[in-house]
């Protein structure tokens, strides 16, 4: 068998040796080639570049014409090198020119050839570019062959892009990193404000100098004790109260334990080692596979595998390599780029100082969204090929005003961006002014303007934005945020510094919102298609009693005799409620027999989420105390338009006639109920959705500390009765576009709308 292990072995040594030489790209890759075709006994080696506009650029080869590099060119998806970059999978032909897909190109001379083994280069989750290896006999390459091919191919995406892209994008000392700008992404809003900094990626990257294995069996070593420290670790993840959990068989955790058992998953590592890689070396081509097949997965089961899969290429690289495998944040000027981040993982960044957040992939970001808008950090998800487009160091400006990103800015975009911070920073110190006075509308209505919370840093901004206390504390964060179950003692803990840094300000605490697109690994366990629309929120608390009441029993020790706020978020029927009130008033009794303390006053209430709430409330007179719109799921059922789809997601507005005559109906209810009226979703942080809430009789108003000057200023030169007046009878006759309407109502009257 002409491809044997040893062979491949000197090889990789082989192409080590090319790295370090001296010498044009031209000669080196041509070396590179010779040296393949040598050792997989072909008689053509051919590498193609993938180009940005997706063509695929013959750049190297041994076998065909020399004249033919830098000169052919294929189409995006043009025959069978085209089909490889497309599919990101191998393909294995005995007598190519006989192929459908074939596409004949006189100008390379590959007449005789028959045999064709084409192998996709991937990098950084994409296709870079095609290896091709033919020969004249008719022949079928084999499962090995393939195997071996696909290994020199993760080594050669390295020595591509370090001979041939690297070099036409050259760092330079100057502010933009690069010669040429490179371009602009769009994506989705996350957190706004504008930031600038160096690119710093997330995903592990495996340095070149360690492809390859000086010592095979150390290195086989290596990987065994990291396979047994990273399933340990799961494993430490599953041990969690089983109480608390109930009766589920935590089906979606065990199958991720199970895939970190998976011999053939460990197997596979090892049979990169004994082809001459390192252990991340074979780690790093399983997760290139992983994220390739990812892409052009379509079953839904098949992708979160893949996910999972990938995030254990990540989490293996990481134990590894220990420290050396954290990104180098140095100084203040970063901008982090991740496919995917959990919370904990942001928190960790945010540490060390970030000007910027951008993510690929909105739905599996969205805690790391919530905890980027906390920290105040300008974010930006939902980026398309995010991380094929950016490279580690690149000088990035991150416009979360617009949602946009301009990487390698030219000259003229960030003077453009330095003018534009200067303009914030003016806005910002004139909220600044504000930050001691009331909330109080020209004439006279008193609006409270609060603060949206989920951690304890988020408190840091109570004083500092001027805060009436805090509307929304999302208590699911610190169970996001940990891989095992909080215990009792640390909720207590954590509610207690919550209310002592209040100090004495009304907190209203938010039970356990879980499900839909917040995934607690130890409790996620069923897989739903539309988990917005599943078990989730007040319906999961009620099935887990034994984890809802602990919750509810952390706020009632933790408040001790002091006044306690509770909200029940997702309530579809006021039969929930009532179950919720049960629990918690079972709680209240039971630590007043324990302790001989109880609240000083209980205020419960209902987030109007569900349309459904919306027409029940006047069932509630008596039982509930207020009622609080969360704008972000209301907006999402009201119109049935998926948050998480983007192309769906902006398509309807608050600011709608349908919405507003909706929310008017049930601020009229509750009126007559007796039941008080707030907000607490993040629509609230524009200044005109805030005055059409006032407006409607929303006295409390929830929101992202950055977003109460605005929104003060904004009421404090408003004549409400004035502004309602106008906006009913808009509501009564509207006329094309109703947000229009409603800015040029806010413009009338003073209000600046240039950023709404």
């Amino acid at each position: 068998m002409p491809y044997n292990l040893p062979a491949t072995r000197v090889l990789m040594n082989n192409l080590r040796q090319v790295m370090a030489e001296d010498g044009d790209s031209r000669s080196r890759l041509d070396h590179v080639v010779r040296l393949i075709a040598s050792t997989m006994v072909a008689d053509v080696c051919s590498i193609y570049l993938r180009e940005p506009e997706g063509t695929l650029l013959l750049i190297a080869t041994e076998g065909l014409k020399p004249e033919a590099v830098n000169k052919t060119r294929m189409a995006s998806g043009e025959g069978l090198v085209g089909y490889v970059a497309r599919t990101a999978q191998p393909i294995a032909i005995e007598d190519a020119p006989r192929h459908p897909a074939f596409s004949y190109r006189p100008e390379t001379g590959e007449d005789p050839f028959h045999a064709f083994l084409g192998v996709p280069i991937l990098r950084t989750g994409g296709v870079t570019g095609v290896l091709v290896v033919q020969n004249r006999t008719e022949r079928t390459y084999g499962e090995e062959e393939i195997d071996v091919l696909q290994t020199i191919a993760m080594v050669l995406a390295e020595i591509v892009h370090a001979l041939v892209l690297a070099p036409a994008q050259p760092a330079t000392p100057e502010r933009r990193g690069r010669s040429n700008g490179g371009g602009n992404l769009k994506g989705r809003i996350f957190c706004e404000g504008l930031g600038y900094g160096r690119a710093v990626l997330h995903d592990p990257v495996v340095p070149a100098a360690k492809f390859f294995a000086a010592d095979q069996v150390a290195e086989a070593a290596r990987l065994d004790q990291g396979l047994i420290d990273l399933r340990a670790s799961i494993d430490r993840m599953m041990m969690i109260d089983g109480a608390a959990l109930g009766e589920d068989p935590r089906d979606v955790m065990e199958a991720y334990r199970l895939l970190a058992h998976d011999t053939s998953w460990s197997e596979k590592l090892h049979e990169g080692i004994r082809s001459g890689l390192s252990a991340e070396a074979s780690i790093d081509r399983a997760r290139r596979e992983h994220r390739a097949r990812m892409q052009s997965a379509r079953d839904p089961y098949l992708r979160e595998r893949l996910h999972d899969l990938e995030d254990l290429d990540n989490r293996l690289l990481r134990v590894l390599g220990g420290e050396d495998s954290k990104p180098k944040i140095q100084g203040d000027q970063n901008v982090l780029v991740a496919r995917r981040l959990g919370p904990a993982e942001l928190l960790e960044y945010a540490k060390a100082g970030l000007k910027g957040l951008l993510m690929e992939e909105a739905a599996a970001s969205s805690h790391a969204a919530i905890v980027a808008r906390a920290l105040g950090i300008p974010a930006i998800g939902g980026i398309e090929d995010l991380t094929t487009r950016i490279e580690e160091g690149d000088y990035i400006i991150v416009d979360a005003e617009e949602g946009s990103v301009h990487v390698r800015p030219d000259d003229v975009v960030y003077d453009a961006y330095k003018s534009r911070v200067a303009l914030r920073s003016e806005r910002q110190a004139a909220y600044a002014a504000l930050k001691g006075l009331p909330a109080k509308t020209r004439d006279g209505t008193h609006v409270s303007l609060m603060l949206n919370a989920g951690l304890d840093l988020d408190l840091d901004m109570l004083d500092q934005a001027g805060a009436d206390g805090v509307g929304l504390f999302r208590t699911e964060f610190q169970f996001l945020v940990s891989e095992t179950l909080p215990r009792l003692e640390d909720q207590i803990a954590l509610y207690k510094r919550v209310l002592d840094r209040a100090a004495g300000r009304p907190v209203v605490f938010r039970t356990l919102d879980l499900g839909g697109d917040k995934v607690l690994p130890a409790l996620n366990l069923q897989r739903e298609e539309n988990p917005a629309l599943g078990w989730r929120s007040i319906r999961f608390a009620l099935d887990y009693k034994g984890l809802f009441r602990r919750q509810l029993r952390a706020l009632v020790r933790a408040a001790g005799d002091r006044p306690l706020t509770v909200m029940f978020p997702m309530v579809t029927v006021p039969d929930e409620y009532r179950q919720a009130k049960a629990l918690l008033l079972e709680e209240v009794e039971w630590s007043f027999r324990k302790t001989g303390v109880r609240p000083s006053k209980l205020d419960l209430g209902v987030m109007l989420e569900t349309p459904a709430l919306g027409f029940s409330m006047q069932d509630l007179a008596g039982e509930v105390d207020f009622l609080s719109v969360g704008t972000n799921d209301l907006l999402q059922f009201f119109f049935a338009a998926d948050r998480m789809t983007p192309s769906v997601s902006d398509r309807y507005d608050l600011v709608d006639p349908a919405a507003l005559r909706f929310l008017k109906m049930v601020a009229e209810t509750c009126e007559k109920a007796g039941i008080r009226l707030s907000v607490c979703g993040e629509a609230s942080a524009s200044p005109p959705v805030a005055l059409c809430f006032a407006a409607l009789g929303y006295r409390s108003l929830s929101m992202a500390a950055s977003a109460i000057g605005p929104v003060k200023q904004a009421l404090r030169n408003v004549d409400l009765d004035a502004f309602r007046t106008g906006l009913l009878e808009r509501l009564d006759k509207p006329n094309g576009s109703f947000r229009n309407q409603v800015l040029a109502l806010a413009a009338e009257h003073g209000i600046d709308t240039a950023d709404s």
